[in-house]
């Protein structure tokens, strides 16, 4: 009796597994709060959630991404916020949809729409991720020149800050009051990145 229950939990959970919609989510440095992107992968039916906190999109070591590769079996489903959170750039990405395909794991990405199911979702995928690199290529590229013109001109580049030394502090004690950061933003004039900001410095 014992082995057949035992069995029946095993076999449960293996087709529990099976139909698990499983989230991913890279946050880098400079964004800090992962609440926008676990609020809608858990609006998708997202059941499971592997985080990425504090890493570039550029960086090869990623140990949650690992462990969710570990852990996705047949019939399962990973879901990102938006597709440039899930790979390095655009062949990774490519490598790592593949990878999912051959072992039966489905892809959605919720930003753009995009589902790895039937041919028109893999190549929409395709050209979208392709489109995605080559901005962020661009945008990098008019960085680079801005900070090099600034820097001819005398001047060190690099965006202002929204707040002030003195902002800031009133921020702290605000959020030491237990007041959220949209209320601290709407109190300062700006907006809750800059708060996120001013209270991770």
């Amino acid at each position: 009796m014992t082995e057949t229950v035992s069995s029946q939990n095993l076999r449960a959970t293996f087709l529990e597994h099976r139909m698990a919609n499983i989230g991913y989510i890279r946050v880098s440095t400079s964004e800090q709060n992962p609440a926008l992107q676990s609020d809608a992968l858990e609006a998708a039916g997202v059941t499971k959630i592997y985080s990425d906190l504090g890493v570039s999109g550029s960086l090869a070591n990623r140990p949650q991404l690992d462990a969710l590769l570990k852990y996705v079996r047949d019939g399962d489903v990973v879901v990102v916020w938006k597709l440039d959170r899930f790979g390095r750039n655009t062949r990774h990405t490519l490598t790592l949809l593949a990878t999912l395909a051959e072992r039966g794991v489905g892809f959605r990405s919720i930003t753009e729409g995009l589902d790895s199911a039937g041919p028109m979702g893999r190549a929409m995928i395709t050209i979208i991720a392709a489109f995605a690199e080559l901005e962020r290529d661009t945008i990098r590229e008019r960085t680079v020149a801005g900070l090099a013109a600034a820097k001819a001109r005398g001047r060190v580049g690099g965006r202002p800050r929204a707040l002030s030394p003195a902002k800031i502090e009133f921020a702290q004690t605000l959020r030491a009051k237990g007041q959220g950061a949209q209320t601290i933003a709407d109190e300062l004039g700006v907006s809750r990145a800059s708060v996120y900001r001013a209270l991770a410095s």
